[in-house]
């Protein structure tokens, strides 16, 4: 049987850095797969970091298109607006260049958008990270939708396996191989303390907390400028700690988070700075030397475990995600949010985290992937399976 022609599709940083070292072990392991970014990667208002794929030795040779979906004039355009012009960029590109497969990451909207556009098209999907919980996000339903599209799973925990067997996914399509944040935080080199000050522009010898907060999705949630004031109310009161913040994402509200933090930062020149991207290596070596992560994004609960690092998870965004011994979870109220941080900054709670022990520890997830990838038959029509 011959190799599969294998698309990959990235919306966001995180994603991308998650999936560099799939696309990696792919190009390793035979044809090199067609990489198209999208979403906010070509939206210059949320960081252009299509120009982190440009200058990646290993992505750029597989950069294939460029598929903007995102208004640079409008960053409160409804999200089924966004969904649906997706849907047909999508359509466009699979009906001139369909792939054997599609490789998909995650719950984003625009994501489940392109796996309605490559489901109508027939195309396989692969999806990697489902079966996880997300209570507090609209996520929750997008990944369940891009899950029943799927042919093919790579869900990052016996939890989420077992739930995807429990939605109706055939045993012989899931393969519970690991978490790929885990896997980079692992295996890619770092920069040294004194690096990751030149490279950011601040002082992070001192302590310091990494935050990023985004935006809750899910019916009925939070108004997010009330919750992004309230962290930076608790913010200003907690002392002795240097304030890392990156920028939110596209969900609706994300600009108004975005807009505060960096006025926190601005107002507060000696305890805060902003950056819209870190990029892959900077954050995680930032999250590796921080004194506490803090804010509602995945990475706060899924990827800190393995540094052992204290983290501060508001509101409920990530409800119903697995959460270990070094995660602090608060409501997104600012006497709740300080007395979090104070607890998460003591000595006490940061000797805790050290032993905090990962569930998503697959060893090499990304050569897992790759391999099954290569070997799986994508003719196979998708079957539903009655669990006993």
């Amino acid at each position: 049987m011959r190799n599969p022609a294998i698309t990959v599709v990235t919306s966001t940083r995180a994603e991308f850095g998650l999936l560099r070292p799939v696309v990696a072990k792919l190009c390793q392991n035979g044809p090199a797969p067609a990489l198209v970014a999208t979403g906010a990667h070509l939206c210059a208002r949320l960081g252009g970091t299509v120009a982190e794929i440009e200058a990646d030795p290993v992505a750029a040779p597989c950069l294939a298109a460029r598929l903007p979906i995102f208004s640079e004039e409008d960053p409160g355009e409804p999200v089924a607006r966004t969904i649906a012009r997706t849907v047909g960029v999508f359509d466009a590109y699979f009906a001139a260049h369909r792939p054997d497969a599609l490789v998909l990451l995650g719950d984003r909207f625009e994501t489940f958008a392109v796996a309605v556009a490559a489901a109508a098209r027939h195309v396989p999907i692969a999806h990697i990270s489902g079966g996880d919980v997300t209570l507090g996000a609209a996520d929750e339903y997008y990944r369940h939708c891009i899950t029943h599209m799927a042919a093919l799973h790579f869900p990052s925990c016996a939890d989420s396996a077992a739930r995807l067997v429990r939605m109706g996914q055939a045993p012989d399509t899931v393969f519970c191989v690991g978490g790929l944040g885990d896997e980079n935080i692992r295996t890619l080199p770092k920069m040294s303390r004194a690096e990751l000050c030149t490279s950011t522009g601040f002082d992070l010898m001192q302590p310091f907390a990494l935050v990023t907060f985004h935006p809750e999705t899910a019916p009925g949630a939070p108004d997010a400028a009330a919750q992004v004031a309230a962290l930076c109310t608790a913010m200003a009161a907690v002392p002795g700690v240097f304030w890392l913040i990156t920028g939110s994402n596209a969900d609706a509200g994300g600009a108004v988070c975005t807009a505060a933090m960096q006025a926190f930062a601005a107002a507060h020149p000696q305890r805060a700075g902003f950056v819209q991207s870190l990029g892959l290596r900077r954050y995680l070596s930032a999250m590796q030397y921080a004194a506490l992560v803090a804010g509602n994004s995945s990475s706060g609960v899924v990827e800190t475990p393995t540094f052992g690092v204290p983290a501060v998870n508001i509101g409920s965004r990530q409800a119903g995600r697995i959460l270990c011994q070094n995660v602090l979870s608060c409501p997104g109220d600012a006497a709740a949010i300080e007395a979090a941080l104070r607890t998460a900054l003591t000595p006490e709670f940061a000797a805790k985290a050290k032993g905090a022990q990962s569930p998503y520890n697959g060893g090499d997830t990304s050569g897992k992937i790759a391999e099954i990838l290569r070997a799986y038959d994508f003719s196979k029509p998708k079957t539903f399976y009655d669990a006993p």
